[in-house]
């Protein structure tokens, strides 16, 4: 594809599909053209001419012209049928979509090696910082310790209001929902799976291995409450939704997303609003920090940009770390620190604490601190939901 024109049929058309759109305009030295644009609905009014629409998907991948084809819907199930046919048609991809990834990468690494094609999906990351190029490229040895930061913009704008402005969680979140950060239903985001499935995809460039999502804890803000807050102040702290990957050993790494109190001293204590911050630690450059805006249609629409401008250098993964060096294990033999505020006393038998160091007991709640195996935590992590408590993880 190098130095031709790149011709995109594009599938989605909504914020970051639009904001692609507006961010193609802008820059006229990619030389790319989206030529067709495939949506659902016949009825919704579009700002563009009806003839660069089509409700057939097969119209862009069986046109001759369209060399790159750009999916940026919501539908995981109907992104992989996307990619998977494009592959297959011989057509390049880029992908934002984060679940997919999550759930199908495997597949998608061995389908790209058996026709020849590539896949590439930085923007499914984290928004406008390009972590996994950098991870493939600048990072592309056995150095590397762990990639640990925030991976969502929106529940980072949530707890920028809260512990900033004295707002409280609901209000908040409306302001994250009327601003366009946050959707209607933000389980998503709030409870940690947006952060969940980007952090398989990172570890996945980042140590070469592939860890299935439902293997891994993830939990979220949406039970954070009033005394959570007061105990992260009181400790001269703010709670961040953190996404971590990280090498216990030279043959196995752990993964985990939890709240965390991160003190004052660290770079992602100062990550406001909905901007992304991502720590990489390695062993003979100690750590770098990346910073950008995580959510909205404008930085998605870049970091797309970008994914599509390498491809016009033929640009494409080589998965370095799961092809060339020794394969990483995931393992959740590892303890943490972990803060639990609870209600009723019987959800603490949930936890199989090896030792406790603090407790408090009040009328109206209480918690306790202590560490816990991650193995113990990952094996009642679908119960966590469920019950009246909070956790977060001593940084």
């Amino acid at each position: 594809m190098k130095n031709n024109a790149i011709r995109i049929g594009l599938f989605g058309f909504g914020t970051v599909g639009e904001g692609l759109y507006e961010v193609l305009k802008k820059a006229t030295s990619a030389h790319a053209e989206i030529v067709k644009i495939c949506v659902r609905d016949r009825n919704k009014k579009r700002s563009l001419p009806a003839e660069i629409f089509t409700y057939e998907p097969e119209d862009i991948f069986t046109d001759p012209d369209i060399n790159l084809v750009v999916e940026l819907i919501d539908d995981a199930d109907a992104s992989y049928a996307i990619v998977h046919r494009s592959l297959e048609a011989g057509k390049a991809v880029v992908s934002g979509n984060k679940k997919m990834l999550a759930y199908h990468i495997e597949e998608l690494i061995e389908l790209q090696e058996k026709t020849g094609t590539a896949l590439l999906y930085d923007a499914s990351a984290c928004g406008s910082i390009p972590v996994i190029r950098n991870l493939e490229e600048y990072y592309d040895n056995d150095l590397l310790l762990s990639v640990k930061g925030i991976l969502n913009g929106s529940s980072n704008f949530i707890l920028s209001k809260i512990f900033n402005e004295n707002k409280g969680y609901d209000e908040a979140l409306k302001e994250a929902q009327d601003l366009g950060f946050a959707e209607s239903n933000p389980t998503f985001d709030v409870d940690g799976f947006d952060s969940l499935f980007k952090l398989i995809i990172i570890t996945v460039h980042a140590f070469g291995t592939y860890v299935h999502p439902d293997d891994v804890i993830n939990y979220g803000i949406s039970n954070l409450g009033e005394a959570d807050i007061r105990y992260a102040r009181e400790k001269g702290t703010r709670i961040k939704l953190l996404a971590d990957v990280s090498k216990i050993s030279d043959d196995k790494i752990t993964l985990c997303v939890l709240p965390c109190f991160v003190p004052p001293d660290k770079y992602i204590y100062s990550v406001e609003d909905e901007f992304n911050g991502v720590v990489i630690k390695g062993e003979c450059y100690d750590k770098q920090f990346m910073f950008g805006r995580g959510a909205g249609g404008f930085p998605t629409g870049s970091s797309v940009l970008s994914d599509i401008t390498a491809r016009s250098h033929d640009y494409r993964y080589e998965y370095k770390k799961r092809n060339q060096y020794r394969k990483m294990e995931y393992t959740t033999d590892v303890d943490i620190k972990l803060y639990v505020r609870y209600r009723d006393e019987a959800d603490t038998a949930l936890f199989r604490f090896k030792e406790v160091t603090e407790r408090y007991y009040s009328k109206d709640y209480s918690f306790v601190v202590g560490v816990i195996s991650l193995a113990d935590l990952v094996a009642i992590k679908d119960e966590l939901p469920k019950r009246n408590i909070f956790i977060a993880k001593m940084y």
